[in-house]
């Protein structure tokens, strides 16, 4: 028996006030609780020539974690293929690998875009070191080992002025961690430096995706991981905030469209096929439209990841030319499935609590359908007994959890 819906999400809010850097993440990860003996395993398991180094630093004030890494000077430039490589030996779980591989697919993207060559031509020169592979790798492998479900950011903070690169001098934000950021929520900060690399965005890019935290969340822990520079008047750091997100709101897609020169059984048929599209409801409601035709409303809500199948089969099922969807917040109660051995019949058996904290529940309808053919009884008769239902074992109209 398992609740679904209803339990806390524990997320990690990625808070770039001064910028974001591979070792300003791992710092704050730090600062937040990460073990520093996990990190010189994990590292240690790399069968790389690496130190980690774990100390303090003060930036304007605030006591901040401080990661760094000693390793021998390397004059490397990897390809993709290179890094994917120290990826994939790393032993972490398939889950950290996926996530690292991404983070290093999107910085390869952004290259590839400003150079104007293919993901495979590109080299990687100022990530493609040691220290930036690990900056990633051991940040998304550290965000798994602390227990965070996701993630979420505030603003990532960019400065002005250039930088210096390997192709020479370029404005800031550099034209790669422009790339990387687009889509996120970025603040101008007016600061005369780099304050978000390209390893920085691509972390916050690959974990939140630009999601930003919901209006209520519960605090937990915060940290802070110190920047190379300490410049005076502010502190040159990142903040990272563990927070527990109750799943009671969550964001749906509404999407609507008008039939009126449909056959009715063949509407009933498009439902379904939004059902196995990904809908998470399908509504069919009766309309008067233009000319005084009767017509047909058909209501979707799907998850925003199944928007484009749902679309899809909208088009392909229907007589439509257009479609109307937003996203809308939905509440949902806290629930949980079991299922029941009754008669010999196994019954699926949802129940959901409500706010004062009591529960109601009912068998699913397939499965009470299912029972009623088998046994040869009224489908209502079946209902009636499982809602009336006794828990002796010994009673053969008991019902038996599993």
């Amino acid at each position: 028996m398992q609740r679904s819906e209803g339990r806390l999400t524990r997320a990690l809010i990625m808070d770039p006030f001064a910028g974001i850097s591979g070792d300003m993440f791992l710092g704050a990860l730090v600062d937040l609780g990460l073990s520093p003996d996990w990190l010189r395993d994990f590292v240690g398991g790399l069968d790389l020539p690496v130190e980690v180094v774990v100390e303090r630093a003060d930036r304007s004030g605030i006591s901040c974690g401080r990661v760094t890494f000693e390793l021998p000077h390397e004059h490397a430039h990897r390809h993709l293929k290179d890094v994917l490589q120290i990826v994939d030996r790393s032993g972490a779980s398939s889950e950290v690998r996926e996530t690292a591989g991404r983070a290093f697919r999107l910085l390869a993207e952004a290259e590839a875009e400003v150079h104007g060559v293919s993901v495979d031509r590109v080299h990687f020169h100022e990530v493609g070191a040691l220290d930036s592979i690990l900056d990633v790798l051991c940040g998304i492998a550290a965000v798994s080992e602390l227990g965070f479900e996701t993630c979420f950011t505030r603003p990532v903070a960019v400065g002005t002025g250039t930088v210096r690169m390997a192709h020479g001098t370029f404005p800031l934000p550099a034209p790669a961690t422009a790339k990387l950021l687009a889509g996120l929520p970025v603040r101008e900060t007016g600061y005369p430096e780099e304050c978000t690399t390209p390893t920085g965005a691509a972390l916050v890019a690959t974990l939140t995706e630009g999601r930003r935290a919901p209006a209520e969340v519960v605090y937990g822990r915060s940290g802070f991981g110190a920047g190379t520079r300490d410049p005076e008047g502010r502190p040159n750091a990142l903040r990272l905030i563990e927070c527990s997100v109750p799943d009671r709101s969550s964001t749906v897609v509404a999407v609507q469209a008008d039939l009126d020169d449909m056959s009715p059984e063949y509407v009933a048929a498009a439902r379904d096929a939004l059902v196995e599209a990904g809908a998470l409801d399908v509504a069919l409601l009766s309309v008067d439209m233009k000319k005084g035709r009767r017509g047909v409303r058909l209501e979707a809500l799907a998850p925003e990841s199944s928007l484009t199948g749902v679309l899809d089969a909208l088009f392909l099922h229907t007589t439509t030319i257009g479609a109307r969807h937003w996203r809308v917040e939905r509440a949902v109660l806290e629930r949980e499935e079991e299922t029941v051995e009754w008669r010999g019949q196994r019954i699926r058996r949802k129940r959901v609590w409500l706010p004062d904290g009591t529960s109601r529940s009912k068998p699913e309808f397939d499965d009470v359908i299912a029972a009623a053919r088998a046994l040869g009884l009224a489908p209502q008769e079946v209902r009636a007994r499982l809602d009336g239902e006794r828990t002796d074992p010994g009673d053969p109209d008991g019902v038996e959890r599993t």
